[in-house]
């Protein structure tokens, strides 16, 4: 069958822009591929759950504007669905002096951000918020919550199909060919032809974008997180998002304390190189996925660049004992055996030959093909904003008519 607008990738990003499509084009024929057995697989289905707020994104970035749009959205759509969330808040904590001017500068970043409620606290009112935490002083984010964007990425799912669209899922991409204003896809079971072309594919944009003759640069490195989890006795210690001031020397945010939709408790992440695309834990190699960031000029010149720091990370992620210690920062009496081994995720980062990792979403553009190049966290919160933004893109370049 011929399709009017084809889009790979089943997560949570693909799933709606397939959504928004439909909304404002009912009568166009859309197809989304996933090449795993169900959708939201990966990314949307391995995260934290935050909804952020944007306090952390560069006033004027696309994740700035994005997140703030998506998380408005989000109520609205999860209110509208009946998907439970919670606005459990955020404290960004600050432990020493010296993260006072970071902690600061955030502070104004969020209110030029048009961040709703958020309030400076002193040790005294860390405590009022967090009785377990400690820290000299914090921010305090009233509107950041949580919620399962499994549930969200399904609901999207459902709309898509009530909207007469098809999922199509175990439908891997082998390769992406256009002539004549038609795109074929060829997949390891079948092969499609579409008219337009919108791939989301996470950890594989890059792959997916040199099959239209995309760049190779941003490439995707592939950075793994594990966590631990509190124990359900000691669950009381936390009870919203607890969060450190960014390090503007290291590339991550570092270690924090995520309540969950089931009640569950999440410690960290770490952040180390994932050793496959998709390797959830350490043991998991794909040597293609492997040598390809080992070799690759930007990933040499970050970890060349953080290489104590990185060491640190993978220290952590092999002795809990050092990770507990990382995270007795905020909370001072938490133990090793508090502790249990928690889930992993892996998070697409897009990088250049620079070796500077994009600090913003970012999109490109073929003949007759769409590509979400970058698109890691906020993007769950931001996903019916950035939705929108390529449907925008997308009725101007195809032409599509409301």
């Amino acid at each position: 069958m011929f399709h009017d607008v084809a889009i790979v990738g089943g997560g949570i990003v693909g799933l709606a822009v397939g959504r928004e499509i439909l909304s404002r084009h009912p009568h166009l024929r859309l197809l989304v591929l996933e090449k795993e057995p169900t959708i939201a697989a990966h990314q949307t289905g391995h995260n934290s759950g935050v909804i952020h707020s944007g306090i952390y994104y560069a006033p004027g970035s696309l994740k700035a504007r994005l997140c703030t749009e998506g998380r408005r959205a989000l109520w609205r759509y999860c209110d509208e669905k009946q998907i439970e969330y919670r606005q459990v808040g955020k404290l960004i904590v600050a432990t020493e002096e010296r993260e006072r001017a970071a902690l600061d500068a955030l502070m104004q970043r969020g209110v030029a951000n048009g961040i709703d409620g958020l309030v400076l606290l002193d040790g005294h009112g860390i405590e009022r918020r967090e009785p377990h935490c400690r820290g000299i002083g914090a921010i305090f984010s009233p509107v950041t919550g949580i919620v399962d964007y499994g549930a969200v990425a399904r609901s999207y799912g459902d709309d898509i199909r009530e909207m007469g669209g098809s999922i199509q899922t175990g439908r891997r991409v082998l390769g992406i060919d256009r002539r004549a204003g038609t795109t074929r896809i060829r997949t390891e079971t079948a092969d499609y032809e579409a008219r337009n072309v919108i791939a989301c594919a996470g950890l594989m944009a890059d792959r997916v974008a040199k099959m239209t003759g995309g760049g190779g640069d941003p490439k995707i490195v592939p950075f793994r997180g594990d966590y631990l989890t509190l124990k359900p006795e000691k669950r009381y210690l936390v009870t919203g998002n607890i969060y450190p001031v960014p390090d503007p020397a290291f590339p991550f945010l570092g270690v924090h304390f995520t309540p969950r939709m089931n009640g569950d408790v999440w410690l960290g992440p770490n952040a180390v190189l994932a050793f496959a695309r998709e390797g959830y834990t350490l043991r998991t190699i794909d040597l293609r996925d492997l040598l390809e960031s080992l070799t690759y000029a930007g990933f040499v010149k970050l970890a060349g660049r953080h290489m104590r720091a990185g060491m640190g990370e993978l220290y952590r992620d092999i002795v809990p004992r050092a990770y507990v210690a990382a995270l007795q920062r905020y909370l001072p009496e938490l133990t090793v055996s508090d502790t249990l081994p928690g889930p992993s995720g892996v998070r697409a980062q897009a990088m250049r030959t620079d070796g500077t990792m994009l600090d913003d979403f970012a999109f490109e553009e073929s003949d007759g093909v769409l590509h979400v190049r970058n698109a890691p966290s906020p993007a769950a919160t931001s996903s019916l904003a950035i939705a929108a933004y390529v449907a925008d893109d997308a009725d101007r370049r195809f032409e599509l008519r409301r």
